[in-house]
């Protein structure tokens, strides 16, 4: 369907779940890709995906939470492909504590990778996407970005701080008329590497997978292409009139 067709997009951990499933699926609607994570070597492999499906598309090792980091990438991608227009703000990690139990350096790297690489990626992006003339940035938060869970303390902080950043974003582009959406995506649980081994640290995989696909009433967890369907659409025109809006897709998680 071409939905993408000729935009440039980054996405931000994108060598694996979510980043990864994205990057795809905007390849295969026009897009070139510009694949960032910490991972170079998971990078390289995404970005050796999207170019088998014909798309244009480099890898970048990129630490978010590095302010220095960001202004390099733009200059790759400014200097690759002459514009931006997608940003995806994917990057992100979980740290399987309550309050009493998480660290303060916990705590920190959880804000630095969650909500500063947010921050420092919208702030660049508005920087290059002015220049051509609009853009879409996608934040993915998390329902633990509207409601509370015990054991995921830092991270329901980081991402409820990722919730209102981007209402705060898209407000100020709006009025400045710079043409940039930014929205946030609140995705269920997803069967990532990341849940995965946030279910593992909790104790017994199995019984923990089941514990939370009994709390989506739709009676599955999600795949990946079920929240990069929803960057897709956020990426593409069709939500032209979308912004500073939060895209829950959580299988129902959120109406119980």
């Amino acid at each position: 369907m071409n939905r993408v067709q000729g935009k440039v997009a980054l996405v931000t951990g994108a060598g694996m779940g979510l980043g990864r499933a994205s990057s795809l699926l905007l390849a295969g609607e026009g897009a070139a890709v510009v694949v960032t994570d910490i991972d170079e070597r998971a990078a390289r492999q995404t970005a050796e995906l999207v170019e088998g499906m014909g798309a244009p598309s480099l890898h970048i090792h990129h630490d978010v939470a590095k302010e220095e980091d960001w202004p390099r990438v733009m200059a790759v991608v400014e200097e690759k492909f002459g514009r931006l227009d997608v940003l995806v703000n994917n990057a992100g990690i979980a740290v399987a504590k309550n309050i009493e139990e998480t660290t303060l350096e916990e705590w920190r790297r959880t804000m630095a990778i969650n909500l500063d690489g947010v921050f420092f990626g919208c702030r660049q992006g508005i920087a290059l996407m002015k220049k051509g003339g609009g853009g879409s940035i996608i934040n993915l938060s998390s329902i633990d970005g509207i409601i509370g869970e015990a054991d995921l303390a830092a991270y329901c902080a980081s991402k409820g701080g990722v919730r209102t950043l981007t209402k705060a974003v898209a407000v100020h582009c709006a009025e400045k008329g710079y043409r940039i959406r930014c929205n946030s995506i609140h995705p269920g649980y997803v069967w990532t590497p990341q849940t995965e081994n946030y279910l593992r640290d909790l104790g017994k995989l199995e019984s923990e997978k089941a514990k939370a696909l009994s709390r989506h009433p739709i009676g599955f967890l999600g795949e990946p292409n079920d929240i990069a369907y929803m960057v897709l659409y956020l990426a593409s025109d069709e939500s032209k009139f979308v912004t500073g809006s939060e895209m829950v897709v959580d299988g129902g998680y959120l109406a119980v």
